[in-house]
């Protein structure tokens, strides 16, 4: 009974905002709108988390992770392509679509990486997060990504063959990930409950409602509640960069802060950090590689887009928090003290005072001297980091 209690509530929940939201045309006050599309991501983050679960029948869960990671991110996708896209008309709207794009990947791993031990640390179950070794397929992608992000700034220019080169990784990344075997999990709670009571058909079918329901929900949520936080914080006087930066990519990727947050509370820790690997690898492709695209849709010219000191600073010090944050986990373990750096890493460069133009590339130089020391430290850390380079899970 208490399933089915879970199930109408994530399904029931996020009509509170879709009815009157899509199907009336309400625009509430931004603190109630924040609040309603809040609880809306909430419930659809289950129904992303129950849906991956069942889906793990039929599919490697790696790949199930990258379908999880895609959807979640949508909400991130729709507001980075739509600034890109008002770049090609307006170049003042080039830094915040860089903005928003470096935030979201830098809270990704200073935030959503760092919560899980955390969380687990809070449960009492621990203080080391052991990661499978299937998620060494996650890392090695991610680990080139990241080598080829480097050259960004360095360029000073996004460009389409930019968007060519992370297609063609993330597709690799796809393509490598149909091939491995994960860890398996016994199912509990809701996701148990309809499979014990379904037959292939009818659990397929409960997996694509799920899917599209949640996806949808997510996707007339995400915008307005990043624009109800946005209005909230500009009445504060918050600097609109920062807004875009930070406040915005919050609120877009809360939806899989969540699903990662519940695989923990389910004792799936390694799989939560897989989750959340896997996202940062299609961020780390897809979403930087779409930036130019809309741009050059958007302007009508394959010219690449130029990037501003300011943004370049932003882009070369995300590289560099990706490339450590990968020497980390090189080893499969994640321990508190790794988890705590990562966060105290991503808060200082907001500290007073180590915010000023240029500050961040002395924090992407201490960045690069870490991982020197984690990643080729000793032999053992230099084999860890190498083995990543196969591609296998």
């Amino acid at each position: 009974m208490v399933n089915v209690i879970w199930m109408i509530g994530a399904l029931l929940v996020p009509l509170v905002w879709l009815v009157p939201h899509v199907a009336m045309g309400m625009h509430p006050d931004p603190a109630i709108t924040a609040t309603l599309t809040g609880v809306t991501i909430v419930s659809a983050a289950f129904l992303l988390s129950w849906a991956t679960e069942l889906a793990e029948n039929y599919v490697p869960a790696s790949f199930a992770l990258i379908i999880l990671a895609l959807i979640s991110v949508l909400p991130e996708y729709a507001v980075d392509i739509t600034l890109a896209w008002k770049a090609g008309q307006d170049p003042a709207y080039r830094e915040l679509a860089v903005a928003n794009m470096t935030g979201a990947n830098r809270i990704l791993i200073g935030i959503g990486w760092s919560m899980l031990v955390f969380v687990q640390v809070f449960q009492g179950k621990g203080k080391v997060l052991e990661v499978h070794p299937s998620q060494r397929l996650e890392l090695g992608f991610l680990l080139i990504a990241t080598i080829y992000a480097i050259i960004l700034p360095l360029k000073q220019s996004i460009g389409l063959i930019d968007s060519a080169v992370f297609f063609l990784i993330f597709a690799a990344y796809v393509w490598r990930s149909l091939k491995t075997e994960g860890e398996e999990h016994p199912l509990v709670g809701p996701s148990l409950w309809i499979n014990d009571r379904t037959k292939d058909p009818s659990r397929i079918a409960v997996i694509a409602f799920f899917l599209v329901y949640a996806c949808a929900a997510i996707w007339f949520s995400a915008e307005p509640f990043a624009e109800g936080l946005v209005q909230v914080g500009e009445e504060f006087d918050i600097d609109k960069f920062v807004l875009i930066q930070v406040v915005a990519p919050l609120a877009s990727e809360s939806p899989e802060f969540i699903v990662a947050i519940l695989f923990v509370l389910r004792n799936r820790a390694s799989t939560a950090l897989g989750a959340l690997v896997s996202s940062k690898v299609n961020q780390w492709t897809l979403l930087v590689g779409a930036i130019p695209i809309a741009y050059s849709l958007s302007k009508g010219s394959m010219e690449p887009m130029l990037l501003e000191p300011r943004p370049n600073e932003e882009l070369l010090l995300t590289a560099a928090q990706s490339l450590f944050a990968v020497a980390l986990l090189s080893d499969l373990r994640f321990t508190l003290k790794e988890a705590i750096a990562l966060f105290v890493l991503f808060l200082l460069p907001w500290a007073p005072g180590l915010n000023a133009p240029g500050m961040h590339y002395v924090f992407s130089g201490l960045y690069f001297v870490l991982v020197l020391v984690v990643g080729f430290g000793n032999d053992s850390a230099r084999r860890n980091l190498a083995r990543l380079f196969k591609l296998r899970g």
